[in-house]
């Protein structure tokens, strides 16, 4: 297996143009096509009216659209003439949390970006990063909105917790992880109370990681409540020198919004190394 069909997301956020060449040098090591969909948000004009300088708001945000636009389908035409990584371009007024899981179907790996809270081009639609990841079908690598990250899978840590969105990350991610220097399989020990042989070691997960070549180790960290296990898994991980962690996402709707598993959240939210999410 290989990643042969990429498709990245681009918005008009100041780290679309470096995720754009983050998807360019992975199309390159997979010998994939690259596909990119831009979503360009479109404020409802109706409900400014009774704004004083609504007029004005409009006209800046279509300037701020017609610029980044303009600018990313140069970059993007011209990295593609550079490396000769055959591609396609979209570009979409449609609502970014319908258009996109449906686009990313059609893909092997889908890159996109972590929200950005100080950059408000980032947010292209409500809960954007969870729709995608919970509805695509497809693995979801997020890039952090800071960083240009030079290696990729290069050293890469996998949470391993048993569950079903777990054991889809890990073979998801089997492209990367088998050319890797090194994985590391993270697993937590039980907390007060639960049954020790409830969580099981890593030792199953890393001999089938194994036969694909890789080269794994297993930590197995001791339990923590379930409100640190994110912040847990990314301090593990900076101390590794990770360039990728690889994790389950599970969620579910509660009435009009998206909750994610609580690792989830929290490494979505403060993560400093691209992540490979699988639902």
């Amino acid at each position: 297996m290989s990643y042969k069909s990429l498709l990245v997301h681009l918005d008009t956020s100041q780290a679309a143009a470096r995720r754009l060449e983050f998807a360019f040098r992975l199309a390159r090591r997979f010998d994939a096509r690259l596909s990119a969909i831009l979503t360009l948000t479109q404020p409802e004009s109706g409900s400014f009216y009774v704004m004083a300088g609504s007029a004005e708001f409009l006209a800046e945000h279509e300037r701020i659209n017609r610029e980044q636009r303009q600018l990313l389908e140069r970059a993007f035409n011209a990295e593609a003439a550079r490396t000769g990584v055959p591609v396609d371009w979209r570009v979409t007024t449609a609502y970014a949390n319908e258009v996109v899981p449906a686009a990313a179907r059609f893909a092997d790996l889908v890159i996109a970006g972590q929200f950005d809270p100080n950059d408000p081009e980032s947010l292209v639609a409500n809960q954007f990063l969870e729709h995608l990841i919970l509805d695509a079908g497809r693995p979801v690598l997020v890039v952090p909105y800071v960083g240009t990250f030079a290696t990729i899978g290069t050293r890469v840590v996998i949470a391993w917790d048993q569950s079903r969105e777990a054991a889809r990350a890990v073979a998801d991610a089997l492209p990367i992880v088998r050319t890797a220097k090194q994985t590391t399989i993270v697993t937590l020990g039980a907390e007060g109370g639960e049954p020790p042989e409830s969580r099981l070691p890593g030792a199953d997960i890393a001999a089938v990681v194994t036969r694909h070549g890789a080269t794994v180790t297993v930590d197995e960290l001791p339990a923590v409540p379930a409100a640190a296990v994110g912040d847990t898994l990314l301090s593990h991980a900076a101390d590794l020198g990770a360039d990728l962690i690889v994790m389950g996402c599970y969620g579910h709707a509660r009435w009009r919004e998206l909750v994610l598993g609580g690792a989830s959240r929290t490494v979505l939210k403060s993560m400093t190394v691209p992540v490979l999410m699988s639902h």
